[in-house]
Formats: structure tokens, sequence, C-alpha cells
């Protein structure tokens, strides 16, 4: 057993988990490793505050931590997609802030690389239909060049987005760079999901209008989304708060919650965190080293962020596992460990060690080894790790 305490999971009837598999929303994202962040939450609770002023705060914190104009924020990195494209759509004129969804006389256009049209729990369309807005998917999902980005811009185009993740197509996209380029030459805004990115300044840098970021993924606060940019559309996005965007509010303990966060953030040693991570997964491929049909390879982030993850690749036929059976059998017995497995038809699956409680890389490791080294069960099939999300959902409550 590790030296973390599972007494918590007790006392409320839950079952115990080990997250290996990263910041998920279906896991609660992350774990609040810095006291003054849950302190700063709580002590919230007990005030009351001008909620403009402390978006205020919030804004002026945003721009130290992104170098933007401004920032605001909202419920959810998801929230911020359709709030910065309902203010593209709207401005500062609350008439059609109170219209939309209805979109009747606005540009409502959205230019997206048909390779960036991912889900991430939910499809990235949604979030921009939320606002009334259409999708207008450009190229194809393995492949978009620039002249079917300028061709796609049309005179009903109110903005583009540019989407930066693990889930979309890593090739034969265009750069953002570039993809700015083209877009400010017709006077489109873009706007950059970059929801799970330690890469706070980068974005804007290139030029992006709008970048949204999770508030509760790497960074490690309450849940919440982090808008900034250029303060007009910072200013157009927050308005939505008085339409659409009152369903996506954010409370007075989220707001100071992520703002500890992001003071946090500032200060937090990322090279000794970086290191502790690192042994971890030197200890996880260690512990494989001489199992017959694995391959155990430490991998870098495919988006650039500065992690690492270790990839476990299953050679069926040598151990009698599928990479779905390891992975179901690792989630079976308590604590569960959960993997990442959003890549499971190719036969291997990753750990993550971001969001480990102390002791709990030693717990992982002799699970791992325990479980590869026993009979594989019946076969289990990809594909119920592939549909895993949704039939979480439709086997609630039954």
């Amino acid at each position: 057993m590790s030296d973390y305490d599972y007494a918590w999971y007790a006392k409320h009837s839950f079952t115990p988990l080990i997250n290996v598999s990263g910041t998920m929303t279906g896991l609660g994202a992350s774990i609040i490793t810095q006291s003054a962040i849950a302190e700063a939450t709580a002590e919230a609770m007990q005030h009351f505050v001008s909620m403009h002023e402390a978006q205020a705060r919030a804004s002026e914190l945003i721009a130290q931590l992104t170098q933007a104009e401004a920032g605001c924020l909202t419920a959810s990195a998801s929230a911020g997609i359709s709030l910065s494209v309902a203010g593209c759509m709207t401005g500062l004129n609350p008439g059609k802030v109170e219209a939309l969804p209805a979109a009747d006389g606005m540009k409502n256009e959205v230019i997206v690389q048909a390779g960036h049209l991912c889900g991430y729990g939910a499809p990235i369309a949604q979030a921009i239909t939320l606002a009334g807005a259409e999708v207008k998917s450009v190229g194809q999902s393995t492949s978009c060049c620039d002249y079917q980005i300028s061709s796609a811009i049309s005179e009903n185009t109110v903005a583009a987005l540019y989407v930066v993740s693990h889930h979309v197509v890593h090739y034969g996209q265009c750069p953002l760079s570039r993809f700015v380029e083209l877009c400010h030459a017709r006077d489109i805004p873009v706007i950059v999901d970059a929801a799970s990115e330690y890469d706070l300044t980068g974005f804007l840098a290139a030029g992006a209008d709008i970048v949204i970021y999770s508030g509760h993924k790497f960074l490690g606060g309450p849940t919440a989304g982090i808008i900034a940019g250029r303060k007009d559309l910072v200013k157009a996005a927050y308005l939505q708060n008085l339409g659409i965007g009152r369903g996506m509010k954010i409370g007075k303990e989220s707001i100071m919650g992520a703002m500890a966060a992001m003071q946090a953030w500032l200060q937090r040693d990322h090279k000794a965190v970086l290191q502790h991570e690192y042994q971890c997964l030197e200890l996880w491929q260690n512990a494989l080293a001489d199992a017959p049909g694995i391959r155990a390879s430490i991998v870098p982030d495919p988006t650039g962020n500065p992690l690492y993850r270790l990839q476990v690749d299953i050679d069926s036929d040598t151990t009698g596992w599928t990479a779905a059976q390891a992975v179901t059998a690792l989630a079976a017995d308590e604590p569960k460990i959960i993997v990442r497995d959003h890549e499971i038809e190719h036969g291997y699956f990753q750990l993550d060690p971001c969001n480990l409680q102390p002791g709990q890389e030693k717990e992982v490791s002799q699970r791992l080894v325990k479980t590869l080294k026993s009979d594989a069960p019946s076969r289990h099939p990809a594909a119920d790790a592939r549909n895993g999300s949704v039939n979480g959902y439709l086997s609630w409550l039954t």
C-alpha cells in the first residue's frame, strides 16, 4: 500500500481510485496541491463581494500570467469557447447578447480545421453552436491547406477557432502562426482552445486574439475556465453573462480559488515537479523491464507540454493480454487504477503521474507487475474502452 490515506473514500462511500490518466474531467480533473488554494476558496464562501470587482482583480492576474490585455473567468474552458464565440458575434451590444442563440442579422460562421473538430467529453462543434454560431469545417481531417482557409472566410465569418489538444490530428494541419496570418488578413479574430496547455503566453504571442485555459487542470484550482486576450473581446465575452453566459457563471469561491491557483503557478518549482514525475515513470519502466511481451517507453506529451508519460505496449501473442484487458483489470481491484486509454486500439495505454498522491507511484508499480504477470481474463473488446464515456452516463442510476 502507499502512504496515502484512503479514509476520505470510506467516509463518503466512494470507490477509491488512483488517477494515472491525467487531468481528466471525468475523474475530477486534478488535485489541489497548495493549501492556499483551498483556503482561498473556503474563505471566499464566508464573504460578499461585487462580482465585477472580483472579475476585475482576476483580469489583472490573468494579464500578468498570460501577457494578455485582459481576462475573465467562467465556469469551464468549454464555457469559455461558447462565450468567446458569442462575444465575437455580439460585441458590446446587450440587445444582441439577449437575443442569442438566435443570431438573426449577426455574422455567425466560425471556421475550424476539420482535423480540429474533436471531442473532449463533448463535441467541440457543440461549444460553438451553443452560442448560435455555425461551424464551417475547413479542409479534410488529415490535410488543411492555406487556400482552403482563405476560401472558407466569407462576409458571414465572425471568428476562427484553433484547437491545441492531444485529441486533434497532429499532421497536415495549418500551424497557428500561419492560421493567424491568414485570418487576420481578412480581419477575422482567432480563438485558441488551449484548455490543457502549460504554455500561458506563447499562443497570444503568436497572434491569437483570445486564448482559453482550464483553471482546474494543470493549474490545480477549482473548476473554472480562463479567457485571456484582447480587451474588447474579453469584455464582449464577459458581457454574455447577461445572456447565455448566465448558465455558465462562476461563483466567488471559484474566482478566488482560481486566482490563488494562478499565483501558485507563478511561484511553482516546475523543474522539481517534472523531476519527481519523471522518477515515477522510471520506477514503472524498471518494474516492467523484464516482463515478456511488454515494452514500456517514456514518451513526451504530443502538444509540447513539458511533461512525459509511460507508454505500455503489449504484445498479445506473447503475453496473452490485450491492452484493453489490462486496462480493465487494473480498474477492477481497489483502489481502482485508472490509466490513459484513449488510443487503446493501437495496443497500448499510458500512465500519467501528474495527479499522484504521495506514495501511490509504488502502489501503481506493484499492481502493474501483479496484473501483467498473471493469467489474462476473458478477452475484453477495445470498443468497451472507446465507448466508456457515454456508457458511464447511460448506466448512471441503473
